[in-house]
């Protein structure tokens, strides 16, 4: 039996009593174990979905644990719903230590949301970059920002022509931009957090190939049968053990000044060279900013 993330973390002890976390996709797979992770640590969680009764479940089961959750309903193609969630979550605390983007999926069709853009980079990117703009002003002076991204974010570069086009779509073409878009963020919002001096972290991270998070729902034909006969494999990765590194850069000491960097398995590692590009960075943090038609945040330190 696979021990839970707040153990592999080797973070059992740690007492996060009194702070609140947001996890969003919080309903399932990573995302739910890292909740409950957070709540058996004493963490307050703002559990995050689409499915209302999924949602409620979690929340039932951290509530048993004694802490004091709650459930917002947000759909993450859908810009206003997005700000809905940033004001829920400032209703429910002005003090948010904890902001896990881990909401997103792969997706097998192509379209367009109703802003125009893909619907895998609004979904995995641009809704992540809203919650956070949203909630800067909501962040605890030593918060953490922790994005969950991928080892798919190699090998490819941000073409913004496709973020607003479907020609010749590929949906694993698609969720590649969108996790290289995740790396990318996570720097930029690092960089930007210290030149603006703030002590608030951000790091993104790989969480490992998971037949049993439930992404190989979206994929094609048969591929989902055989991802979910991946599970007895000894090389594929648990939900647990996909959740440990969040886990980790969520409350470990260990890190608890480290900023800008990409993890896997608990660990620093090097992320793709286009990832690294601070040109790149920038740009897409201004072209998300305009792509969203809001402000750009923490513009000063651009």
């Amino acid at each position: 039996m696979t021990a839970r993330p707040e153990t592999l973390a080797g973070v059992a002890e740690t007492d996060l009593s009194g702070t609140t976390a947001l996890v969003t996709g919080s309903t399932s797979g990573i995302g739910r174990e890292t909740a409950l992770a957070l709540g058996r640590l004493g963490a307050d969680v703002m559990v995050h979905g689409r499915d209302e009764a999924a949602g409620m479940a979690v929340v039932d089961e951290l509530a048993a644990l004694g802490t004091d959750p709650t459930f917002q309903q947000a759909d993450f193609a859908d810009r206003e719903a997005v700000e809905n969630l940033a004001a829920a979550l400032r209703a429910w605390t002005d003090s948010l230590e904890i902001l896990h983007h881990n909401a997103g999926g792969l997706f097998r069709s192509g379209r367009l949301t109703e802003i125009g853009v893909e619907y895998t980079f609004q979904v995995n990117h641009l809704s992540a970059y809203l919650l956070t703009s949203e909630l800067l002003s909501s962040l605890a002076d030593d918060a953490r920002v922790v994005t969950t991204s991928s080892g798919a974010h190699r090998g490819v570069t941000i073409d913004y022509e496709a973020i607003g086009s479907l020609e010749s779509y590929s949906g694993f073409r698609a969720y590649q931009r969108s996790k290289l878009a995740n790396v990318l963020f996570s720097a930029e919002l690092a960089h930007r957090l210290e030149q603006t001096g703030q002590s608030i972290t951000a790091n993104a991270f790989h969480p490992g190939a998971i037949p049993a998070s439930g992404f190989g729902r979206f994929l094609p034909g048969p591929l989902p049968r055989l991802l979910s006969g991946l599970q007895r494999l000894p090389m594929t990765t648990s939900v647990a053990e996909g959740a440990a590194t969040a886990v980790y850069l969520a409350c470990s000491r260990q890190v608890e000044d480290v900023s800008g960097r990409y993890f896997v398995d608990r660990a620093i590692k090097t992320p793709s060279r286009s990832s690294r590009d601070r040109n790149a960075q920038r740009r897409l943090w201004k072209r998300s900013a305009v792509l969203l038609d809001i402000d750009e945040p923490l513009a000063e330190a651009g």
